[in-house]
C-alpha cells in the first residue's frame, strides 16, 4: 500500500445501493456504513488502492475482486456473507469479521489482531499471515497453502484440512479432525485439543506442543514429534512412519507402520498387524536413556 495517491477520501456516510463504489481506485473511506433499506451488494467490487477504516458493514460480498485493500478498526456482521472473495494484497487490522465465508480465493494476506466468527473461513486462500487473533469456524482454512500463524486461538471443527506449507507457532487450537491431509506443515510451542488429529497427513511437524485427544497421528507420511506432551491420547500412530520424542505417558499405540516412538511410559501397545514395524521405546527422560 505504500506510495499509493488516494484520490478521494469520504467520511461519515452511509451506502446501501449495489455496487456503491464500484471499480472505485485511490479511495479512503471512513466512519461509513454500509447498510440500509437497498439491501444492495459488492459495494467495492473491481476496486484497487482502497483504505477503509472504522467502518460497519452489514450488506453481502464488499470486498471482490479488489486489489491493495487495507481495512482497520472495522465491523463485519453475520449479514456481511462472503465479504473477501478473489481479492489480493489485503491487510486487515483490529477488526471483526463475523459473516460466513468471510475469505476465500484470495492471495498475499495478513490479518493482526482481529476477531473472526466465520464458518468456512480462508478455503483456498494463497500466502495468509495471522497474529495476535482469535477465530471460530468450520472447515476453517480448507486447501489453503503457504500459512503463517503466531499467537492465534482457534475453536471449532475439521479445521487446516488439504492445506500445504504452513507454520504455527504459540497457537492454541480446539478442534477437532485438524490438519487431515496437510502437507508440509511444521507446529511449534502449541496446544493441540482435538480428536482423531492429522489422518493422512504428510510431513507433519510438532515441536514443543502439548496434544490431546483420542486417535491422534492415523495413516501419516513422516511424521515428527519432537520434545512433546501427549494427553488422552489412545490408540495413536496406527498405520504412520513415525519418528516420536514425547515426554508424557501415551495411553495407547496401535500398529504404527514403521520409526521409533520414545515416551517414558507406553499403557498399552498394540501390534496386531503383521505389517506394523513400528518400535516403542521406553525413555527415562531424567537420565535421557532407555529403559529395559
Amino acid at each position: 500500500m505504500a506510495n499509493i495517491k488516494y484520490e478521494k477520501i469520504i467520511t461519515n456516510q452511509t451506502f446501501d445501493e449495489e455496487r456503491a463504489l464500484y471499480g472505485c481506485d485511490g479511495i479512503v473511506v471512513k466512519s461509513c456504513n454500509f447498510d440500509g433499506p437497498a439491501d444492495g451488494e459488492s459495494a467495492f467490487k473491481e476496486g484497487k488502492n482502497i483504505e477503509v477504516a472504522e467502518s460497519f458493514f452489514n450488506l453481502r460480498y464488499p470486498f471482490w475482486h479488489d486489489k491493495n485493500l487495507k481495512i482497520t478498526g472495522s465491523e463485519m456482521t453475520d449479514k456481511c456473507r462472503a465479504a473477501l472473495w478473489y481479492s489480493e494484497d489485503i491487510d486487515i487490522k483490529d477488526t471483526k469479521l463475523h459473516g460466513i465465508k468471510a475469505l476465500r480465493e484470495c492471495k498475499d494476506v495478513s490479518i493482526n489482531n482481529c476477531d473472526i466468527i466465520s464458518p468456512e473461513f480462508g478455503w483456498s486462500v494463497n500466502n495468509i499471515t495471522m497474529t495476535d487473533s482469535k477465530a471460530e469456524s468450520e472447515y476453517f482454512m480448507l486447501r489453503a497453502e503457504n500459512i503463517t500463524f503466531n499467537n492465534v486461538y482457534f475453536k471449532g471443527k475439521y479445521s487446516f484440512q488439504y492445506i500445504k506449507n504452513a507454520t504455527f507457532e504459540n497457537c492454541i487450537f480446539d478442534t477437532k479432525d485438524a490438519f487431515w491431509h496437510a502437507e508440509n506443515v511444521t507446529v511449534k510451542d502449541c496446544t493441540v485439543n482435538g480428536e482423531y488429529l492429522a489422518w493422512y497427513s504428510d510431513n507433519l511437524t510438532l515441536i514443543n506442543c502439548k496434544i490431546k485427544g483420542t486417535q491422534p497421528f492415523c495413516y501419516c507420511k513422516k511424521l515428527k514429534l519432537i520434545n512433546c506432551e501427549m494427553y488422552e491420547t489412545d490408540l495413536s500412530f496406527e498405520k504412520s512412519e513415525v519418528e516420536a520424542e514425547v515426554t508424557t505417558k501415551i495411553d495407547s499405540v496401535k500398529n504404527p507402520l514403521s520409526g521409533v516412538i520414545k515416551a517414558p511410559e507406553v499403557g498399552e501397545l498394540i501390534m496386531d498387524d503383521e505389517k506394523a514395524r513400528g518400535i516403542v521405546e521406553k525413555v527415562d527422560k531424567t537420565h535421557d536413556s532407555v529403559v529395559n
